[in-house]
């Protein structure tokens, strides 16, 4: 009876004293909403979204790389020295963490699944973990393309005051003192001088 089908999944499901479906449902709904799931499927939930399989194969590609210019070199290469590694995968790393990014602003935004959170948890996972690697265990360091506009700037502004004071010097006119004897003085030494003559 189709009126009587909800009291007859409830007495189901809470048939026992643990009620362990309705925990182990609750369980699963509440760690599908906090990895944010359904950010990486369609808004149908017919499979996972366009961005999501994009990425995860540029994920791939970077592990490849990474396994790639690792092998027959790791008993040679010394712990921090993985240049190999960071200049060919340089380009790959660099695409993933674009699309990444990406990602970020457009999901900000509600992106292709609908939902306005925070990317889901396997592309943030991915992510993690290349990250980590890419800094971590091979220390590869992207260089800021801001670093020379930067130096210029601080370097400009640390010259501001030498200029300054170099062309205040420059422009004054420096007056020469002239001692002015007062006329007493002068009158004194002549005493001076007279006495002198005279004895």
């Amino acid at each position: 009876n189709s009126t009587e089908s909800h009291n007859c999944a409830k007495s189901i499901l809470t048939s026992d004293r643990l009620q362990i479906v309705v925990t182990l449902s609750e369980f699963f709904n509440e760690t599908w909403e906090a990895a944010n799931c359904a950010n990486c499927l369609k808004n149908s939930s017919e499979g996972l979204s366009n961005a999501t399989v994009e990425f995860l194969d540029l994920f791939n590609k970077s592990l490849t790389c990474f396994e790639h210019n690792l092998q027959g070199q790791a008993v040679y290469l010394s712990p921090n020295n993985y240049t190999e590694v960071c200049k060919n995968c340089n380009e790959t790393y660099k695409m993933l963490n674009d699309l990444y990014n990406n990602l970020q602003r457009i999901n900000r935004q509600g992106g292709e699944s609908g939902h306005s959170a925070h990317l889901c948890i396997d592309v943030e996972d991915a992510m993690n973990i290349t990250r980590k690697l890419w800094s971590r265990t091979f220390n590869c360091s992207v260089p800021c393309s801001d670093t020379v506009p930067v130096i210029a700037v601080s370097s400009f502004i640390l010259f501001l005051p030498i200029v300054f004071y170099l062309s205040s010097f420059l422009h004054s006119k420096q007056k020469k003192r002239i001692l002015i004897l007062p006329k007493r003085i002068q009158s004194n030494a002549s005493l001076v001088n007279i006495q002198e003559k005279y004895s």
